[in-house]
């Protein structure tokens, strides 16, 4: 079963490589005393940085730089944690950056740890703490390896990042709440197990698919409400109603996934979270005209109307 996140969200740099920054601001200047690449320029954290090539061979190591560290209290970044960050990147040698998200001022998501990004990233980040500007140096076997991204990564290319960390919070396993009664027979029903497996969601066969979306409560709780300007972390299910198939399923990959909801681009989705209580199960149906349309995605026929079981699990 192949994920759908991509689809779902606007593509980001990491995992799925577009370029996004095309800006050479860079210097020549010599490297810091450690043999990292310095920054040229925007040292303070939350400032966007301009970075130096590197100098001489690249560390064939990971490296990890602490540029600046987070106050002594701030959360200490763990695998499994929902966190957000700013960042820029770019090769070693080369001053020119292929990617940065200050220029889009929308924080990165993530789920740390479960292979959302590349591995160097997961690797490099757990055990910082929230509010410290890190440099990353990660090799080719850690970043995008001898196939590279081609044209905006070379093969084998050791990638340099500046990261700042801006947010973590621990993820529970399951959406827990008061339940609703589920006394539609012409919608779906969804399981209200909360202990971290998939629920059941079972399609009535006799029923035809709602024209508009449907968006109701399995699991109730009384989180904060969910805005269109949040991040979210969820875990979900979605399935084709005409055939009650799973087309993706963050259970099956054992991971959640974060939404910023301002670049979520199935509609349906976005406007079935925003107004609903972190916290909760909820259950949508989202008819074609504001899911895939008539447009066919790997396994969704055109025209499909969806189903997503959703735990809402934070607000970041």
């Amino acid at each position: 079963m192949r994920r759908l996140a991509g689809l779902l969200v606007v593509p980001l740099l990491l995992l799925s490589t577009a370029a996004c920054g095309s800006d050479d601001k860079g210097s020549d200047s010599t490297s810091s005393k450690n043999g990292l690449p310095a920054i040229t320029a925007g040292a303070k954290f939350g400032e966007k940085p301009t970075l130096a090539k590197g100098e001489g061979d690249p560390p064939k190591e990971l490296k990890t730089e602490v540029l600046s560290k987070g106050k002594d209290d701030a959360a200490t970044l763990k695998k499994g944690d929902a966190i957000e960050v700013n960042y820029l990147g770019q090769q070693w040698d080369s001053t020119k950056p292929f990617d940065n998200s200050f220029d889009r001022k929308q924080p990165f998501p993530l789920t740390l740890g479960a292979g959302m990004v590349i591995p160097g990233w997961d690797k490099g980040l757990e055990g910082q703490k929230v509010g410290s500007r890190v440099q990353l140096v990660i090799p080719p076997e850690m970043g995008y390896g001898a196939q590279g991204q081609p044209p905006t990564i070379k093969p084998n290319a050791t990638l340099v990042f500046v990261v700042d960390i801006l947010k973590a919070k621990s993820i529970p396993a399951s959406a827990k709440g008061t339940e609703v009664a589920q006394d539609n027979i012409d919608l779906p029903k969804v399981g209200t197990n909360t202990d971290g497996k998939a629920p059941k969601v079972t399609v009535p066969k006799q029923s035809d698919p709602s024209k508009k979306l449907v968006s109701r409560y399995v699991l109730e709780s009384d989180g904060p409400v969910v805005k269109a300007t949040d991040t979210v972390s969820v875990a979900y299910q979605g399935l084709v109603w005409k055939d009650g198939k799973l087309f993706d399923s963050t259970y099956a990959q054992g991971k959640t996934q974060q939404f910023a909801l301002p670049q979520l681009t199935l509609k349906g989705l976005k406007d079935g979270l925003v107004g609903k209580k972190a916290g909760s199960r909820v259950l949508l149906v989202i008819p074609p005209d504001q899911a895939f349309g008539d447009k066919k995605q790997q396994t969704i026929p055109a025209n499909s109307t969806l189903v997503f079981q959703v735990d809402i699990l934070a607000v970041m």
